[in-house]
């Protein structure tokens, strides 16, 4: 495995830890017995008790222990909580179904939010597990190519009434307009005051506006959030496409390139079409030499959009991908699937309409993401239109099962593919949070392991009968998982015993706010000023 050089140092600190300097003569907030104890950043693995106090992780050991709440974990696995960088908007109804699936840090890394420092605000005490957001790149450029005025908080869950807005004109600005110097500049620039008010990255959404947004705006926008040291994540711009020249693997060369050229990090988000496996070679590489990039997946072999959305328009399923629409779309609603004449209707009259796209490739590359380094899931958690709260029914849920089953399926599917237990563990919770932290941010750097210090993010699941509950069928897409009884969110449990408890344990996950912008403003000059010698520079050359 990579990342394991200090790892045998580590798993000596961690087995330190465990020695009964005080277990005896403590009473925790919560012990968890007889668990068998994984760590994935040193390895450690063995039966232990755990000790839980002040929110953080007090002691692991062999000894007995007492708390204010105990459970016996025989035959269950206590582990990092998992992190999932693409839990899309506030709907707390998705909210609850990550929490449900093991989920204890949830984050938008790709399309984001706007007005960061009033999100961070609405939102605190109203989630069970960790929150956080970027800046949308997306919605940005709604307010400077729509004219939307967008002066409150929004997020994901806006995101399709927002482009219904921007269609009112019978244009789709944010998607097809080309941004000129001065608007490159009104976009970096109000990106620019959202990183300052603390995102964790800027989210490019660059797939669903492939022909508005040039590789000059692209480049400004990662400027942008290199100047913080934070990562671009992104639906890239041919993400899918299987023909040359317009291969999905050309527009991740445009962002690596890029992102290796500023020294800034980078995140692939859902690598898991076409050219997957170059994008992967090719991050592989990037990292053996010192570049913090990685990417995501989530374990289902189809996809899920609004019906409305460019990339399942006839001229990118049928010409670029040469599928047929009665094969692969699945519409959860009218439970059916959906031939041409029937998607052009649905998404005519009901454009923000969640659908599943089906793409019979994935069947044979899913075992392969199971066993990749570095590969971290990622849910692409995804709300419905009609709100659900927090109570409602399970089976109510009308979308993709991703939302509610993406790091059960995993542990299933790596149990059944006999991937290594810590392999699995690693891609749900350690290398998020290793990469994360190596931007800076501070809570990822003390998330994604389990060990003494570290605060308590923890899950419990049976190795042997874990299992995600949901499925494409309608009534199951929202079910919870089975096998994964308890949940800890910063020392409290959210679940347990396979219910919610409807503790609001979560805490911002973000960077501090700063006093100054870094926003630098492009100008036509400035390529010349780069490149350019002036006379007096020119030195006398022999002829």
């Amino acid at each position: 495995m990579t990342n394991m050089l200090n790892r045998k140092t580590l798993a000596f600190l961690v087995v330190a830890a465990t020695l009964p300097l005080t277990a005896y003569a403590t009473e925790y907030d919560i012990a968890i017995n007889n668990g068998r104890v994984m760590d994935p950043e040193t390895e450690f693995d063995a039966v232990r008790n755990v000790g839980i106090k002040d929110g953080k992780i007090a002691i692991i050991t062999e000894d007995d222990i007492d708390g204010v709440e105990t459970i016996d974990a025989s035959g269950h696995v206590v582990t990092a909580g998992f992190i999932d960088t693409h839990t899309h908007s506030s709907d707390k109804f998705v909210i609850r179904m990550a929490m449900m699936d093991g989920v204890t840090s949830g984050m938008d890394f790709e399309w984001g939010a706007l007005n960061i420092a009033d999100w961070y605000q609405r939102e605190k005490g109203q989630w069970p597990i960790n929150y956080g957001q970027c800046a949308s790149h997306e919605a940005v450029r709604m307010t400077v190519h729509d004219g939307l005025v967008i002066d409150k908080p929004i997020d994901a869950v806006d995101a399709f009434w927002l482009r219904a807005e921007s269609v009112k004109d019978k244009v789709e600005g944010w998607s097809v307009t080309v941004s000129n110097l001065d608007q490159i500049n009104q976009i970096t620039k109000r990106l620019d005051e959202n990183l300052r008010q603390g995102a964790l990255c800027i989210g490019d959404t660059t797939g669903y506006a492939a022909v508005g947004t040039s590789t000059y705006e692209l480049f400004e926008v990662q400027k942008a959030a290199a100047r913080y040291g934070r990562p671009v994540a992104s639906h890239s711009r041919l993400h899918g496409s299987t023909k040359p020249p317009t291969e999905s693997q050309m527009a991740f060369n445009e962002l690596f390139a890029n992102a290796a050229l500023l020294k800034a990090p980078l995140l692939i988000c859902h690598n898991n079409d076409y050219g997957w496996w170059e994008i992967e070679e090719k991050l592989k590489m990037a990292r053996e030499q010192g570049m913090n990039m990685w990417a995501e997946y989530y374990p289902y072999e189809a996809a899920s959009t609004a019906i409305g959305a460019v990339p399942i328009q006839p001229q990118f399923i049928e010409d670029a991908l040469g599928l047929k629409y009665k094969d692969i779309l699945y519409d959860p609603t009218q439970d059916k699937f959906l031939n041409k004449q029937e998607y052009l209707k649905v998404a005519k009259e009901d454009s923000g309409r969640t659908i599943v796209i089906f793409n019979p490739a994935r069947k044979q590359w899913l075992p392969m993401w199971l066993r990749v380094e570095n590969m971290v899931v990622a849910s692409d958690g995804m709300w419905q239109n009609e709100g659900l709260g927090w109570d409602d029914d399970p089976a109510k849920f009308k979308g993709h099962p991703r939302t509610s089953g993406s790091h059960t399926t995993v542990l299933r599917l790596g149990r059944e593919q006999n991937v290594p237990l810590m392999h699995t563990l690693s891609q749900l919770s350690y290398w998020s949070a290793y990469h994360l932290g190596k931007t800076g941010l501070k809570s990822m750097q003390i998330r994604g392991r389990l060990q003494p210090g570290m605060v308590a993010d923890i899950v419990v699941f049976n190795p042997k009968t874990v299992a995600e509950g949901s499925s494409y069928k309608a009534g199951e897409n929202g079910l919870p998982p089975t096998g994964l009884p308890h949940v800890i969110v910063n020392g409290q449990f959210v679940k347990k015993d396979d219910q919610a408890t409807g503790v609001m344990a979560g805490l911002p996950i973000r960077f501090p706010i700063e006093d100054k912008p870094r926003h630098v403003e492009a100008k036509q000059e400035q390529w010349q000023d780069r490149m350019l010698v002036d006379d007096a520079s020119i030195s006398p050359r022999a002829n």
